[in-house]
């Protein structure tokens, strides 16, 4: 199904920004978010039209109720994808919320499970009325598989909430057309791991961070946004519930992840 309605969420930069290109390039009609990257969002809507490519930007504070209405009421058509990508993580969630640290534990919970929970909730009848859906929702290696202590604990419970959420809503959709998966990104090179984790380190601890890792590299954006553009293909569909762990192995042995006391 080519020309459909695809909403990411998160699209300014990292991982969301590769993938409105993939899906903008693709030839579907692509509308993203952003919140804090008003100034990439018009960088990133820039560049696509300087390739005769149209996409939309839309100011959106995910898991604020009346930020959603608002949304929903300003989308100009329907949305067939719905990508759930938008997150806060244990460094930048003070971005958001930089009050009190129980304050920033319920605001991860809320921004990064509870928002793709509206979100599907809001959207998903129209998918089935109109026969066609695709939802992929974007966890994390941390909590989605596996548990990394340095990391605040609602960072991990948000997206072990988002991996739950997928699981169940695929069953709950399993005798319809609309698909749902969920992907579990590693170590990927994104603004967020830089502000969690590579700002903090000096070259030499940065080059032992990268060794130790699997393939002794970081994941690239765009290897994710591949994954995520695949998964709303036809061929795909077999794969509906599928949790896919999208770490180069590191899920399997969360210990590769060293990234000493400067990291923590």
């Amino acid at each position: 199904m080519s020309g459909r309605g695809v909403l990411i969420t998160g699209g300014s930069s990292g991982i969301g920004r590769r993938i409105v290109d993939r899906f903008a390039r693709g030839g579907d009609t692509v509308w993203f978010t952003y919140l804090r990257g008003a100034d990439r969002a018009r960088d990133l809507v820039d560049e696509l039209a300087a390739d005769g490519i149209e996409v939309s930007a839309f100011a959106f504070g995910q898991g604020d109720w009346d930020s959603h209405q608002r949304l929903l009421r300003n989308l100009p058509g329907p949305v067939d994808v719905l990508v759930n990508n938008a997150a806060v993580g244990s460094a930048t969630v003070i971005d958001y919320e930089p009050g009190a640290a129980h304050r920033r534990s319920a605001a991860m919970l809320q921004i990064n499970s509870v928002g793709p929970l509206w979100l599907i909730q809001q959207l998903v009848p129209g998918m089935l009325e109109r026969g066609y859906g695709k939802i992929v929702n974007v966890a994390s290696v941390g909590g989605g598989v596996a548990s990394f202590p340095t990391f605040d604990p609602a960072d991990g419970m948000s997206k072990a909430a988002l991996v739950h959420l997928s699981r169940q809503l695929a069953v709950e959709l399993a005798h319809t057309p609309v698909d749902v998966f969920a992907i579990c990104p590693g170590a990927v090179e994104t603004p967020m791991l830089e502000a969690s984790v590579l700002g903090r380190l000096d070259g030499a601890a940065r080059a032992a961070l990268l060794a130790a890792l699997p393939k002794r590299r970081l994941i690239q954006p765009d290897e994710v946004a591949a994954l995520v553009a695949w998964l709303c293909t036809e061929p795909a569909a077999i794969l509906h519930g599928a949790v896919l762990d999208a770490s180069l192995g590191l899920g399997l042995a969360p210990g590769m992840f060293q990234p000493g006391p400067a990291g923590h």
